[in-house]
């Protein structure tokens, strides 16, 4: 069997994740990321806060694993933090945590969990892999490295569509997914609280958290206040005629489709179609506008490791939420891509993320510019 490192979140999934392997017969090693909080709030992140800690600390205890607490607040302030404040900072609407997966999870934790000595490094998230027997790149973490059939990795959605969680993870690479594990990829969310009960783990009845681990369940406004306040600067507010009808507090306290809270008196409804950082100013229309039939993306990861040479039909997500929607995707060079859908969608969001799917397969994403 092999030696996994599990990433312990102290919540019901990375623990049943731990208990699942720790069953199967492999040397499961507990280890738990202590990030950045704002100075004076140090113990506030969700994803390492005292109480999750001690939850984590006891699922060990039950499984009779090793746990350890990994200092990344450094690292995790230079690539997720500073990345969500610029990407305020420019006006769009930035996914922290798909970085912190790429930078953080599948970079920091992943080199840590080597050093280890593991072979894999195991998560709680809801996806599933498939080998094919196509030989896999060479790459830092050897050829095929910690699969002995070494070909190449699919990123599948997980059983549970409800939960499936590929969209946050169209950033990996076939040599990160080479070395990972999912264990509940083939479970459905309720069978894994079951699977809890049946381990007697205490984190059974944990609720599932949703918002940005380093806000801790503050708001995100005045998070930018306190940290990046030159970000909240007042400006207009216009018509795509240009007719100044308001005044804005500042670009990041909006986002795209948001009708309410704008201070506008119009006869029908209006609602933000654009953010323009570079004047300050936020554009406004009806409904209608809010509509688009292309968009384009910018940094895209194939999962397979190479670039389709041609334009394919997908099924495209457009944020992690949303519907998987048919449409013609046209690589381009540069890392961009081109997607067209059969039929026009509301609330293209910059910054966002767009992921494309083949059935169940996720092939590669990138993000919405």
């Amino acid at each position: 069997m092999s030696k996994v490192v599990v990433a312990m979140s102290g919540g019901v999934d990375s623990s049943v994740a731990a208990a699942l392997l720790k069953e199967q017969g492999h040397e499961v090693i507990g280890v738990m990321l202590r990030l950045w909080s704002e100075p004076g709030s140090e113990e506030t992140n969700r994803c390492c806060a005292p109480d999750s800690m001690a939850q984590a600390r006891r699922v060990a205890a039950i499984l009779n694993i090793p746990f350890y607490v990994v200092d990344a607040k450094e690292v995790f302030y230079s690539k997720v933090v500073r990345y969500f404040l610029e990407g305020c900072a420019q006006g769009v609407t930035p996914n922290p945590c798909l970085v912190c997966n790429i930078h953080i999870r599948w970079g920091f934790l992943l080199d840590h969990a080597l050093a280890l000595g593991a072979d894999f490094m195991a998560t709680g998230h809801y996806a599933r892999l498939k080998e094919d027997p196509s030989p896999s790149p060479t790459s830092a973490y050897g050829t095929g490295a910690g699969r002995a059939g070494g070909g190449k990795i699919k990123l599948l959605r997980a059983v549970d569509r409800l939960k499936d969680q590929s969209y946050v993870l169209h950033g990996l690479t076939q040599a990160q997914l080479a070395r990972s594990l999912f264990p509940l990829g083939g479970h459905p969310k309720g069978e894994v609280r079951k699977l809890a009960e049946s381990f007697k783990l205490p984190t059974a009845s944990r609720p599932d958290s949703q918002d940005l681990c380093f806000l801790a369940g503050g708001n995100y406004r005045e998070f930018l206040r306190r940290n990046a306040p030159s970000i909240n600067t007042p400006g207009p507010i216009l018509s795509r005629l240009g007719q100044v009808l308001g005044q804005h507090t500042g670009l990041a306290d909006y986002t795209i489709g948001q009708r309410k809270g704008l201070g506008i008196a119009a006869p029908a409804p209006l609602y933000v179609v654009a953010k323009e950082a570079e004047r300050n100013r936020i554009i406004v229309g009806g409904v209608d506008e809010l509509r688009s039939q292309r968009l384009a993306v910018k940094d895209v990861n194939w999962i397979g490791g190479e670039t389709p040479a041609a334009r394919f039909r997908a099924e495209v997500k457009i944020r992690y939420t949303a519907r998987a929607i048919p449409a013609e995707v046209q690589p381009r060079e540069g890392g961009r891509v081109e997607v067209l859908f059969d039929s026009p969608q509301r609330g293209i969001t910059p910054g966002q993320s767009a992921v494309f799917y083949a059935g169940e397969e996720l092939l590669g994403g990138g993000v919405i510019v």
